[in-house]
């Protein structure tokens, strides 16, 4: 009887411990997924101000259709993309085309000179802000999550539910060679 009762004992401990550890796991994936949607928003922003810049930007830049085309195209692909490693490819694209287009920006000082244009590069530069605070806290919840599904105990109840370590958002490879080169300074 004793023996029965300290066996139920520990076997409800070990349900009771289980269930905690699966609601943790779950907890951590939603606010993955929660810190994801944050950025949605920032890059619903950022979508709608991209055809604003290159509508200022074309009268000026109409024979360099070709870095354009780029940044509409990466766009375009960042708005059909599904999945959170589909759109951390894409906007890593989608990055690397603006980057492009910065650089054509460059070589038209009437058009930095413009005030609307001036005004959307205003926009584009807050909402590149904001995203990268956005990115930060989506990485840290993805960095929470892949740990709490790699780190024992909870690694059992992990693999049980199928879990897996998801990526972060990072620069891509483009971006980080850019960023690698030390910067041109002018006088």
């Amino acid at each position: 009887m004793i023996a029965g009762l300290i066996i139920g004992g520990v076997v409800l401990i070990l349900i009771i411990w289980m269930i905690s550890i699966n609601n943790r796991l779950v907890a951590l994936k939603n606010n993955r997924e929660s810190a994801f949607s944050d950025i949605d928003v920032q890059l619903k922003q950022r979508y709608d101000l991209i055809p604003q810049l290159l509508g200022a930007v074309k009268g000026y830049m109409s024979h360099e259709s070709e870095v354009l085309t780029r940044v509409t195209e990466a766009r375009s692909r960042c708005m059909q993309a599904g999945s959170i490693s589909d759109k951390i490819a894409a906007e890593q694209n989608l990055g690397a085309a603006l980057n492009g287009l910065n650089i054509q920006i460059e070589a038209y000082p009437d058009l930095k000179a413009n005030t609307n244009f001036m005004h959307l590069q205003s926009e584009i530069s807050d909402i590149e802000n904001k995203l990268a605070a956005v990115r930060r806290f989506f990485n840290s919840a993805t960095k929470e999550y892949n740990n709490g599904i790699e780190q024992f105990p909870s690694s059992i109840i992990a693999g049980f539910k199928n879990y897996k370590t998801e990526p972060m958002f990072d620069l891509g490879v483009d971006n980080r060679q850019t960023l690698d080169k030390a910067p041109e300074v002018k006088f």
